[in-house]
């Protein structure tokens, strides 16, 4: 079976994340020619007490992530990987009566891989927000999206998008 056979080459975290990206590891190892996986990482909707929270969830994400790559890069795969990060909210900059954030318009993409640019973009203002107190976006994520199709999938991403957006130079 797979998974009596895979060695992964790093050790994971016991946490939820990490056992799913070691099983995503585990199986572009096997080669099935599956070229996207998705996982979901939940619980950061912190609307009150949200330090301590969001500090385990970002510990969580950065340990899972680091044996992902380390165990990919044991098995010679590092290169043919790139793992791409989003939330379908951001947060407010402001901290609310709770000790939390409230949903907020911008939010960052984290792309990790050894394949990746470094930083792109700005960092936000903490000063200069939106009539709502919220960061000004400056990247589209659809530009992310199609760089990502067009670049390193090799998809045209007007197809996926609907039209053509601005390509970046992320990979």
């Amino acid at each position: 079976s797979l998974s009596a056979s895979y060695k992964p080459a790093a050790d994971y975290p016991d946490r939820p994340l990490a056992a799913k990206l070691k099983s995503v590891a585990q199986l572009i190892t096997a080669d099935f020619g599956t070229r996207i996986f998705f996982v979901t990482h939940g619980g950061f909707d912190t609307h009150s007490q949200q330090e301590g929270s969001h500090r385990a969830l970002l510990a969580e994400l950065s340990g899972a992530v680091a044996a992902f790559h380390h165990d990919l890069a044991g098995h010679g795969l590092g290169e043919r990987v790139l793992l791409a990060t989003y939330s379908e909210f951001g947060r407010r900059a402001k901290e609310n009566g709770s000790l939390g954030t409230d949903h907020g318009t911008a939010s960052q993409m984290f792309l990790a891989g050894t394949a990746g640019k470094g930083l792109v973009g700005a960092h936000p203002s903490l000063t200069d927000l939106d009539e709502e107190g919220d960061l000004k976006h400056h990247t589209d994520f659809r530009s992310v999206y199609a760089t990502l199709l067009d670049k390193w999938l090799g998809f045209p991403s007007a197809e996926v998008l609907g039209e053509q957006f601005p390509l970046l130079e992320l990979v």
